[in-house]
């Protein structure tokens, strides 16, 4: 009669023990490398996408209030009359009436809006105005468009074909407007962006549809 001899057990060796920990660092260690690349990825990817929507619509709103502009001069808060394109005086880029102002809620309101381009500490802000021609204090309210912005270039072309850095031209009617408008919007990250906008009002006045 045959007696079964039993296999004694054989536990893992210390040096077994040292590689297959060795090995499991570093598949963790790839593994930690793969997702936070994957989330660096998304991440960069994310920003680069919220920063183009900010540039478009920046570039939108410039379009579209130098598209818009019509003729009609403003008084200040000193009661003062300004042109109704102002370019290349005082704080503000630019100021310039502008129509087609939204009013989603149909109040009984004006058509028209006063607002103005001011660049600050690489930031683009655009302001407007409740009232076209304002009385005593009249506090523009402000929307911060756009950051990175190292400059703001706006020029003219005139009746004559010439373009010009400043407007109004001296002793021209306070609601002249040139012919065209030539943006140059110049960005720490992506360069200068530049648009050519025909402005569709220059040929005729604009009526005077209230404050």
């Amino acid at each position: 009669m045959s007696h079964a001899h039993a296999v004694p057990a054989r536990g893992f060796t210390l040096l077994e023990m040292l590689v297959a920990l060795a090995i499991f660092a570093l598949i963790g260690v790839a593994a930690y490398s793969g997702l936070d690349q994957v989330l660096r990825t998304r991440s960069q990817v994310t920003a680069a996408a919220e920063r183009l929507q900010g540039v478009q619509l920046a570039v939108y709103f410039l379009e579209q209030d130098l598209a818009q502009a019509v003729g009609r001069p403003v008084r200040d808060e000193f009661g003062l009359e300004q042109p109704a394109l102002q370019l290349g005086e005082g704080e503000d880029l630019l100021q310039l009436t502008r129509t087609g102002r939204d009013n989603p809620l149909g109040r009984q309101r004006a058509a028209l809006q006063r607002l103005a381009y001011r660049l600050q500490n690489g930031e683009l802000y655009r302001r407007y105005w409740q009232r076209l021609d304002r009385s005593g204090v009249s506090e523009p309210r402000e929307t911060l468009l756009l950051d990175q912005v190292e400059a703001l270039a706006v020029r003219v072309l005139d009746g004559e074909g010439q373009w010009l850095e400043r407007w109004p031209p001296l002793e021209a009617d306070p609601g002249s407007l040139p012919r065209a408008f030539e943006l140059r919007l110049t960005l720490a990250d992506w360069g200068e962006i530049r648009r050519l906008i025909p402005l569709a009002g220059a040929s005729r006045d604009a009526d005077d549809v209230g404050g």
